[in-house]
């Protein structure tokens, strides 16, 4: 089968939240607009509870091989079955789920390596859950990454939110806000701005991605007046990123880095700590960002909002995150093997 044809790698996320509702909108979605096909690893059991919950009509297929997807995906919703333990309640999360949410995602995982999808594809997943499970990563991009190992080495991880031509970087993740000045070095700043670089190249189609950087503390330190992080760590990696040919300006003063003139400046802000990079993302593109896990050696989307309980089985939630995140895996795995 031609790459182009496979199919796209969506995983369960937790039952209880809405990523089985936001799957089966999505797929009764290509009735009038562009889906491209996609397997959901997961238990159709869960799904078929789901619609009738919701009262949609999605008629389930049990797969065994991910090849077949894509002819049954018009007229039917393919599902690599992984069954979930227990009896899933919508809005009701349940440890039992854990070994099967995981599983989902080692299989998606296994079938863009082995060459049998193109892209990863990840519905939400409850971290709190999983680490009741024993689960030993942050979050969903360092557990990809340990995935990605290869020999041993496992790749640097790089979460980009994106939306349109609105894109950012957070150096740092899911640390506690006191942590981050500690946990910036000038190899870790200019680590994230050479895989960005070089992801927003292959996949993005940007021949010479222009990356603004923010500084860490207000107004960018005022010189070292309100902080030596960027004299010290930040302006250093800006000064090696533009040694090596890269098109990198900063440290800018985070407050001053997003109305509508600053942003037509650059096509990824790299921002220092998560909220510098998530509150004014999410302010301007709440309803149809996707987060993007860059330099992993397999392409990884996701809708940008979390398992949403409160609104599961309700009929609520809106598929919108989720078909950009299939549209952007897909359009990234094109681009991709134009590259190639």
């Amino acid at each position: 089968m031609e790459h182009a044809e496979l199919p796209l790698a969506l995983t369960l996320g937790d039952p209880a939240g809405i990523g089985p509702d936001i799957t089966l909108l999505a797929w009764l979605a290509r009735e009038h607009e562009a889906i491209p096909p996609f397997v959901l690893l997961g238990d159709p059991a869960v799904l078929d509870e789901r619609a009738e919950a919701l009262g949609l009509r999605v008629p389930i297929a049990t797969i065994a091989e991910a090849e077949a997807a894509e002819g049954r995906f018009a007229e039917e919703l393919p599902v690599l079955p992984i069954p979930v333990a227990g009896t899933v309640v919508a809005g009701r999360p349940d440890p039992a789920a854990v070994p099967a949410v995981q599983q989902s995602i080692v299989a998606a995982v296994r079938l863009v390596k082995a060459g049998e999808a193109r892209a990863v594809v990840t519905n939400p997943i409850s971290k709190a859950m999983l680490y009741r499970g024993g689960f030993a990563f942050p979050g969903h991009t360092e557990y990809l990454a340990s995935l990605a190992a290869d020999g041993g080495k496992v790749p640097h991880p790089v979460m980009m939110l994106a939306a349109g031509p609105l894109r950012v970087v957070p150096v740092t993740i899911h640390i506690p806000l006191k942590d981050v000045p500690g946990a910036l070095s000038t190899a870790l700043v200019l680590a994230t701005i050479e895989i960005a670089s070089a992801d927003l190249r292959r996949y993005f189609g940007i021949a010479r991605p222009r990356l603004a950087v923010t500084g860490l503390n207000p107004h960018a330190g005022e010189d070292g007046g309100l902080g030596r992080e960027e004299i010290d760590v930040i302006a250093p990696a800006i000064e090696a990123a533009r040694a090596k040919g890269l098109d990198v300006t900063g440290p800018h003063p985070a407050d001053t880095l997003f109305h509508d003139a600053a942003r037509a400046s650059y096509d990824a802000a790299i921002c220092m700590y998560h909220d510098q990079a998530l509150v004014p993302f999410k302010t301007l593109a709440f309803a149809d960002g996707v987060n993007v896990t860059l330099g992993l050696p397999f392409i990884r989307t996701s809708p940008d909002h979390g398992t949403a309980f409160a609104i599961a089985g309700t009929g609520k939630a809106s598929p919108r995150s989720l078909i950009e995140a299939l549209r952007l895996a897909d359009a990234m795995s094109r681009a991709g093997e134009e590259r190639t």
